[in-house]
């Protein structure tokens, strides 16, 4: 669910051509400011050495070819394993604004759309005429290592056919000869819309201005430079942006659809819950849309779809679709939806409640740290929540399950944690240069003081493990679930929630820990009670990513040290929240 959402905000409220933004152009005469920007913010790397360029061409690499089903194991490896005097020669030409080393591997990259394209045409003809042999289906899995031959290269080919034929099958009837052709055309449609950014054309297979080939390079070089300095740094378009902010507030601008494009068309996948096309109550998942205000949509790409229904305005919007019955046959029908903004209360917070002697236990279940400009925030969520169960009973205990949330908002996850605690520090954030900086719930007393579980899982991260750690450190709640949480304890500064900014990225400026001097990085919270969750027997967590942060500690700081005040401030601390500090509870309740 929560991907198609996050999806369904791409497609219908922040998407522009993936190709190219023609409000924010990047050249490569950005390339070196940009990179300037993240060294100066970053906790550890500060200028270009050997490492972070063979990091960055590797990246490069992937972000093209992730499933390792283009490029040959011999055209990879020179960039792969470079030797020094190599690597010298690239760091000295990026210093002067040389970036020929990545045109002549995007070359390569060309190439190899080319040839893929070839394979394709070859083994198309005989899926349609059932003359083909796919590979077996534990070979269909994206390779580990790349392809030794053009033997291997097709069979990676065929398998990602085998991979689209198999999903769509489990959808629709996909036997006829005219039904595998169309899969073939999506197919095909779907491959070229990636491919043709590496070949600098257009949505429409034109070819892109100056401008435009410029835009699209420099980009990539961002996206691989960045990715290089540490796994959470990352360098965002324009778009991606947009719909980062619109995940993060858990609120849209749509008619609330969630949109697949299948082998009929564009199809329904979804209804987002209390949008205007779920309260309507007429359409139907795997209803197919014929129609946006009159305009057909059957000759439109998947691409121009989108683009239509997000010049919409806000206000009336008329789409038709077909609805085709049991027994065959199809009815045209249309709806009138009222394009408006669409809370996703669905994916804020779910809370339930069971009797317990003459009272009741409370679960609630927060899937995420949010706020957003209109006032919404989780910490307001969760204690309307505890509100409504007083409201049936006395509470005898809370359940917080954290075990699907992976963070959010740090000052969400600050507020969340006061909610449980008197004053004192729940997080202390150590930069570049050492200093220390702690964030403090300075409220007073606890909004709720009674038992407490926190249900963790290995994908619980970042904000949801700075809220089990508090409150385990302080010995207010009890953490239950998987042996360890996911394991990510470090702070990114951002521009992603600035949409004003002149770029959005995302960099490690810091690690963070709990009152106990811990981090959570690398290994994340430790359960007091081990259940373990259904995620427990994979490799999921920040050890397991590419260029993680070493894990270390700090001075504990139950006894609040306000160092990081100045005088007059700590005068005013001193009187009024030192002497109302959270006690370290020694004991389960």
């Amino acid at each position: 669910m929560k991907r198609l959402v996050s999806l369904f905000l791409f497609f219908l409220c922040a998407w522009v051509s993936p190709l190219f933004c023609a409000t924010s152009t990047l050249s490569e005469k950005d390339i070196p400011r940009v990179m300037d920007r993240l060294f100066s913010f970053h906790i550890e790397n500060k200028s270009l050495n050997p490492v972070i360029i063979r990091r960055c061409f590797k990246v490069y690499i992937e972000q093209f070819d992730s499933e390792k089903a283009y490029m040959l194991e011999s055209e990879v490896l020179p960039y792969l394993n470079m030797d020094d005097k190599k690597v010298a020669g690239i760091i000295e030409r990026m210093s002067k604004h040389d970036y020929r080393d990545f045109e002549k591997l995007n070359d390569t990259m060309q190439k190899s759309v080319h040839r893929a394209r070839k394979m394709r045409k070859t083994y198309g003809d005989r899926f349609i005429k059932s003359e083909l042999d796919f590979p077996a289906p534990n070979s269909q899995q994206p390779s580990s290592s790349y392809a030794a031959n053009l033997g291997q290269l097709q069979e990676r080919q065929m398998s990602r056919l085998a991979r689209f034929y198999l999903y769509h099958q489990s959808r629709s009837n996909i036997s006829s000869v005219d039904r595998k052709a169309k899969l073939l055309s999506l197919f095909e449609s779907r491959a070229r819309r990636g491919e043709n950014q590496i070949l600098f054309l257009g949505l429409d297979g034109g070819k892109l201005d100056s401008k435009q080939r410029e835009h699209l390079y420099s980009l990539r070089i961002l996206k691989s430079f960045a990715k290089s300095l540490d796994t959470h740094t990352s360098f965002f378009s324009p778009e991606e942006a947009h719909e980062m902010r619109l995940s993060l507030e858990k609120q849209f601008e749509g008619v609330g659809v969630v949109l697949f494009e299948g082998v009929d068309g564009v199809m329904i996948s979804e209804l987002v819950k209390g949008s205007p096309a779920a309260l309507s109550g007429k359409i139907q998942v795997n209803d197919l849309l014929v129609e946006i205000d009159g305009t057909k949509v059957d000759a439109l790409s998947f691409d121009q779809v989108l683009d239509l229904l997000k010049r919409k305005a806000q206000g009336k919007m008329v789409l038709g679709f077909s609805r085709t019955s049991e027994g065959g046959s199809a009815s045209f029908f249309r709806v009138s939806l009222e394009k408006r903004p669409i809370v996703m209360n669905e994916e804020r917070i779910k809370a339930s409640w069971e009797r317990y002697g003459d009272g009741v236990i409370g679960k609630i279940s927060l899937y995420s740290f949010y706020e957003s400009a209109s006032g919404a925030s989780c910490e307001k969520d969760i204690k309307e929540a505890i509100r409504s169960f007083q409201a049936v009973g006395p509470l005898r205990g809370l359940v917080l399950d954290l075990r699907e949330n992976s963070g959010g908002f740090l000052s969400q996850a600050v507020k969340v944690s006061g909610i449980f605690l008197s004053n004192g520090v729940v997080v202390i954030s150590k930069y570049g240069n050492g200093e220390l900086h702690y964030l403090r719930n300075i409220v007073g007393r606890s909004f709720f003081s009674g038992p407490l579980v926190i249900l963790t899982s290995k994908m619980s991260a970042s904000a949801s493990e700075i809220v089990a750690q508090a409150l385990q450190d302080y010995g207010v709640g009890i953490v239950v679930g998987d042996s360890r949480t996911f394991g990510k304890g470090s702070i990114q500064y951002q521009t992603v929630t600035d949409a004003k900014a002149d770029i959005f990225f995302k960099v490690t400026v810091g690690k963070y820990y709990t009152a106990s001097g811990r981090t959570t990085q690398i290994e994340g919270v430790k359960a007091d009670i081990v259940v373990p969750s259904h995620y427990a027997p994979y490799n999921i967590g920040e050890k397991y990513l590419e260029y993680p942060l070493p894990a270390d500690a700090v001075e504990p700081a139950f006894v609040d040290p306000l160092s990081d005040l100045d005088v007059s401030a700590k005068r005013l601390f001193q009187s009024k929240y030192m002497p109302y500090l959270q006690r370290v509870v020694s004991f389960w309740k």
